[in-house]
C-alpha cells in the first residue's frame, strides 16, 4: 500500500505542470512586440468592458501637430523674409490714393489740394510723418536734388521756371516712377496721376529720404 506522502505528492503534480503552462504561455504574450500587431490587436479594454483603440489615434494626433508647428514656422519665415516698404514706397502708393480729390488753391487737406498741400499732406501721412515745407519753392529747397536716374518713387518732381535747375519752382508733385508723378493740377481737374514729360528738360528731382 503507498504511503500517505507518496499519494499527496502524485495528486499535485498536475497542478504543478498546469500552472507552469500558464505562465509559459503568459510570458510569450508579453514578448511579442507592440509594433506587430495589427491596430485591431492594439485595443485596451476599459473597466466597463469595452475595447478603445490605443498608440494610432496618438500618432496620428501627433503628426498632425507637427504639420500645424511646420506650417507656422514657414509663415513666419516667409513674413520674415519679405521686405518691408520703405519711406518712398509708402509715401508713392499714399498719393495714389489721393487721387481724384479736388483742387483748391491753399489746400492741404482731402477736401481740397494745391500741389505743395498734397505732396507736404503725403509726406506728413507716411509711416510717422515728416514735416516739410509748405510751398513748392521751400520744398525745393530743402530737398536735396538728385538726377531722375537716382529717384525714386515717392521722390518729389519739381517744375521751373526754365531748364536752369535753380529757377523759381511753381509746381511740385509726388515721383511715381518712369515720367509718371501724381500732383494737385488745376480748378476742375484735381488730384491726377499724369504724365509730366511735357515739362521737357524744366524738371528736376529731391529727396531727403536717401
Amino acid at each position: 500500500m503507498p504511503m500517505s506522502g507518496s499519494v499527496r505528492s502524485g495528486a499535485e503534480a498536475p497542478k504543478v505542470r498546469r500552472n507552469w503552462l500558464a505562465a509559459a504561455a503568459l510570458a510569450a504574450a508579453v514578448s511579442v512586440p507592440v509594433a506587430a500587431l495589427s491596430p485591431a490587436a492594439q485595443a485596451a479594454t476599459t473597466p466597463g468592458g469595452q475595447q478603445k483603440t490605443v498608440g494610432v489615434t496618438t500618432a496620428a494626433k501627433s503628426v498632425k501637430a507637427v504639420k500645424a508647428v511646420k506650417a507656422v514656422k514657414a509663415v513666419k519665415s516667409h513674413k520674415a523674409a519679405a521686405p518691408k516698404k520703405t519711406f518712398d514706397q509708402k509715401a508713392a502708393a499714399l498719393a495714389k490714393t489721393l487721387v481724384g480729390d479736388p483742387y483748391y488753391y491753399g489746400g492741404t487737406s482731402p477736401a481740397g489740394f494745391d500741389c505743395s498741400g498734397l505732396t507736404q499732406y503725403v509726406y506728413a501721412r507716411t509711416s510717422r510723418g515728416i514735416a516739410i515745407q509748405r510751398t513748392a519753392e521751400d520744398q525745393f529747397l530743402e530737398f536735396r536734388p538728385i538726377s531722375q536716374r537716382d529717384a525714386r518713387p515717392g521722390d518729389l518732381v519739381f517744375f521751373h521756371d526754365d531748364s536752369d535747375p535753380d529757377s523759381y519752382v511753381y509746381h511740385v508733385g509726388v515721383y511715381e516712377g518712369g515720367e509718371m508723378m501724381v500732383a494737385a493740377t488745376t480748378w476742375g481737374q484735381g488730384v491726377q496721376y499724369q504724365n509730366f514729360s511735357w515739362a521737357g528738360d524744366t524738371v528736376t528731382f529731391g529727396t531727403i529720404t536717401h
